[in-house]
């Protein structure tokens, strides 16, 4: 017969909220769970769902007080941790919208706007487009099973103590530093090809005044930027694939996963 007594629901209270404080803070910033067109009640319930499923595979939680400061500093923790393990993957995101902001103000889309809705505002209509090719990429190599993977393997390298840790940030302040180093890359042989162009119509136009610079500059840096991003379009799924598998690798090394 079971007795329930305020110690056995204690325990499987802290059991489930400790790792499901940990996955909400990953589910709210990952790249595809933390899309923002996707409700919040949609949010809970998928964090309530992964819950279920990664603490009976995770270490024992030991028996901590919820309400009291330390409590509260223990799950804190948990909230940075599952933020950080998101964090990381969504930095390379971030850097290929960037890549495609500079590609799209290159080509002259600056006014050329739509909604986004993994950011939930206006971006660049090329931005947009290489933000869906990575997320296409990311579903394809199975990115958010491993991202599930990499947060059921935080336990056991990160694991629950009675007393709160800090984590390693210096990886994660590396990787923010990298952002813009990514985003050069990705977005350079547009940049470069339009510098090129751009180049080309100043010096017709010094040979030819009389020419209307701004009636033909504008519709051949529009159309040589397409073209460039119509070569690019059969080979960009492996730098991606290659630039989110270095994300999710640097996330497990945060966490010193092995």
């Amino acid at each position: 017969m079971l007795i329930l007594n305020s110690d056995l629901i204690q325990t499987w209270v802290v059991s489930i909220l400790i790792p499901l404080v940990r996955i909400l803070g990953f589910v709210a910033i990952a790249p595809f769970f933390g899309n923002k067109a996707i409700s919040i009640p949609i949010k809970v319930s998928m964090g309530i769902f992964l819950a279920a499923i990664i603490s009976p595979a995770a270490p024992a939680m030991p028996l901590i007080d919820v309400l009291s400061l330390n409590g509260v500093l223990i799950l804190t923790e948990q909230m940075l941790i599952g933020f950080a393990i998101g964090f990381m993957v969504q930095i390379i995101f971030s850097a290929i919208e960037l890549a495609g902001q500079v590609s799209g103000m290159t080509m002259g889309f600056g006014f050329a706007t739509s909604y986004d809705p993994q950011s939930a505002g206006t971006t660049v209509v090329i931005a947009e487009l290489m933000g869906i090719l990575a997320l296409l990429v990311f579903l394809s190599m199975n990115g958010h099973l491993i991202m599930i993977s990499a947060l059921l393997e935080s336990f056991y390298a990160f694991p629950v103590t009675a007393e709160p840790r800090m984590i390693d940030g210096m990886t994660i302040a590396l990787w923010g530093a990298k952002l813009f180093s990514i985003a050069l890359q990705l977005s350079l042989p547009i940049v470069a090809t339009l510098l090129i162009t751009n180049l080309a119509l100043g010096i017709l136009t010094k040979a030819s005044p009389q020419l209307n610079i701004f009636g033909i500059g504008f519709p051949i840096t529009l159309g040589v930027g397409f073209l460039v991003v119509m070569l690019m379009l059969p080979t960009m799924a492996a730098p991606y694939q290659f630039i989110l598998e270095q994300g999710m690798s640097a996330s497990k090394t945060m966490l010193k996963l092995r």
